[in-house]
């Protein structure tokens, strides 16, 4: 090789680093890849994308070919850069042609080309499989028995699982979500995070308390039924005999619209109307509650305890308005428990939930405990307070304003500012 050309080495020399960077690129570019928009694009029909979904599925092989390939033209480029700094400059040449190569070698085939990659990973991953797709054949002797040393030692060191995985958990899940940014308008970034948020919150959370269950008790005055039914505001009711805990029926209203145009109506017509009840464990997730009601073909449940009682009911509007919001921007008609005062307070029914309260005013009050603000009080308090007590939770100022049959019907409730 000595004999060989100093033009022909100093050419060699040229292709060698411009293969290094080659491999550093590929390398940076390959494992920078999004692999989502990746799994996209290949089942969109992107040939490049399938090439190199084709190569990571097997990654310890692809880097091994590339560490290969790139170890090789380095040790080589190596040995021409020592001979032309023997021609050049004798033993003196010899003794620093490594750390000017190495200068050489770092700026030109590493850190440039990897940089390049890191940022646009799709410009050198789609082009470069074309060449390392067929690489692998020749190579293949030489990965296979790096690659095969390589995983011996990782196992020796407990390392087993050599494919990684691109699954990712909810909380990774919410990350791409938050980082998405201009990717994903606002409203729908709001949405898929309700989404994640689902499987957070149980039934309890958002159901309709039994004791504001507006129903039909089938033993009252058939006259008296009829008024309710006229007058309802809901498209459910449920039935019930003497006690909301003996659900019998469900009735949609629209079923019995005919009905009420007559002028005699008996209780058995509206029972043959009525459907059987769907009830629902408490402490059921949202998120499989929604496949549940999808899977039953029902819009409400009857929400009952380990004993049988019942709790509260849930519809699917109350699940859907969970991921999408409410459905009406009218604060006073979608909150009515929620009532805005002129010094920046707000009076809020106790039934109201705590979930309800912090997505309307976008507070922060805790809802692992009690699920209403009644309940949030009387733990606090730890007795049935007095009207007028006032007390301090956190950042919030809570004052009873009416306490009846053994509950706070309504608070006043500010939060406090922050001092500065």
């Amino acid at each position: 090789m000595a004999d060989l050309p100093e033009t022909l080495l100093i050419g060699l020399l040229i292709l060698l680093l411009l293969a290094s960077a080659f491999f550093s690129a590929s390398e940076t570019g390959m494992v920078a890849l999004n692999r989502y928009r990746l799994r996209h694009l290949s089942r969109q029909g992107h040939r490049g994308a399938r090439r190199v979904e084709a190569l990571l599925t097997r990654t310890d092989r692809l880097l091994g070919m590339i560490l290969v390939g790139n170890n090789f033209v380095n040790n080589y480029a190596v040995t021409l850069t020592a001979l032309l700094a023997i021609s050049w400059f004798g033993n003196t040449g010899a003794a620093l042609a490594p750390f000017v190569f190495t200068l050489i070698l770092l700026i030109c085939a590493e850190v440039t080309p990897k940089t390049f990659a890191a940022r646009r990973p799709d410009a050198i991953a789609y082009p470069a499989s074309l060449i390392l797709k067929p690489l692998m054949v020749p190579l293949a002797p030489v990965v296979w028995a790096v690659t095969g040393i390589s995983n011996g030692l990782l196992r020796l060191v407990g390392v087993r699982e050599l494919h990684g995985s691109d699954d990712l958990s909810p909380e990774e899940l919410r990350t791409v979500v938050n980082e998405a940014g201009a990717l994903i308008p606002p409203r729908h970034q709001k949405m898929l995070l309700n989404i994640l948020d689902l499987e957070k919150v149980t039934v309890e959370d958002i159901m309709i308390p039994r004791s504001e269950i507006v129903g039909i008790d089938i033993d009252d005055d058939i006259g008296d039924i009829l008024n309710l039914l006229r007058s309802s505001q809901h498209t459910r009711l449920p039935i019930y005999r003497s006690d909301p805990n003996n659900v019998i029926g469900i009735l949609h209203l629209r079923k019995v619209s005919r009905l009420l145009m007559r002028p005699q109506v008996n209780k058995a017509e509206l029972m043959q109307h009525s459907v059987e009840p769907y009830f629902v464990p408490e402490g059921t997730p949202l998120h499989k509650q929604l496949i549940n009601f999808q899977n039953a073909r029902r819009r409400l449940g009857v929400v009952v305890d380990e004993y049988g009682d019942v709790l509260g009911l849930i519809t699917l509007e109350d699940i859907l308005e969970e991921i999408v919001g409410e459905f009406t921007t009218d604060l006073a008609a979608s909150h009515q428990g929620i009532v805005p005062q002129e010094d920046g307070s707000f009076v809020i029914d106790g039934t109201t939930h705590l979930r309800e309260i912090n997505r309307t005013l976008h507070w922060e009050l805790p809802t692992d405990g009690p699920k209403t603000l009644n309940g949030l009080i009387l733990e606090h308090l730890e007795h049935i307070p007095a009207s007028s007590t006032s007390f301090r939770l956190g950042d919030y100022l809570i004052e009873v304003m009416q306490v009846k049959d053994n509950r706070v019907r309504t608070a006043r409730v500010r939060q406090r500012q922050p001092t500065t």
